[in-house]
């Protein structure tokens, strides 16, 4: 091999390869197990976590969310990849998982720590958030301020107890009695239409 050929070869290996733009995103959209499985699906997803947010508690548990009191919601923290999925796309999905006329819980799910909810970092994610409410008030025909999905600045994001972690993965059967008998699928296709959830999960093909 010639020499300046050698040289040029052992520079482009020794150039690290290029990082992935990770950015993270929290919603509340009722049960976290089911917005967990879902948002998970969509391709540029690196990761979801269930977990609370919304509250000024330190360290809440599963039973003091429930309970109510605490100013927790349910939520999920999204990691993903921004070159092949933009945070519009990811709250574009979140709409279609989420009944957006509903703010006393979602779905057969019913309180305060099951009502929903778009967290935002900063102005970036706060202007695209607001742009997708208008977007989903439209598409749905309604007055923005029917909706009741608040668009709420990110305090802090507590993980919840491993055993919900990948529910619906470690407990199929379990999962898809729960999330049928709670009707939720039935009424996401009556809110927004089957077409919307075709194609890629959770996003109009």
């Amino acid at each position: 091999m010639a020499p300046l050929l050698l040289v040029v070869t052992l520079l482009i290996a020794a150039v690290p390869p290029a990082q992935a733009a990770v950015e993270e995103a929290v919603f509340a959209g009722g049960c976290f197990w089911c917005l967990e499985h879902d948002l998970e699906q969509l391709p540029g997803v690196l990761d979801a976590v269930s977990g609370y947010s919304g509250g000024a508690q330190a360290n809440p548990t599963y039973k003091q969310v429930s309970a109510g009191g605490t100013g927790h919601l349910e939520a999920v923290l999204v990691r993903f990849d921004a070159d092949r999925i933009s945070y519009p796309a990811l709250l574009r999905s979140f709409w279609r998982n989420v009944d957006p006329l509903d703010g006393g819980g979602q779905f057969c799910d019913r309180g305060s720590s099951y009502q929903p909810a778009i967290f935002v970092r900063g102005a970036r994610q706060d202007q695209q958030a607001r742009a997708s409410q208008a977007a989903a008030a439209r598409e749905l025909k309604r007055k923005p301020a029917e909706l009741r999905v608040p668009v709420r600045p990110l305090q802090r994001f507590w993980p919840a107890e491993s055993y919900h972690q990948n529910y619906a993965e470690r407990n199929k059967a379990k999962y898809s009695y729960y999330r049928w008998s709670c009707g939720r699928d039935r009424r996401l296709d009556e809110r927004w239409g089957k077409a919307a959830r075709s194609g890629t999960p959770w996003r109009s093909p």
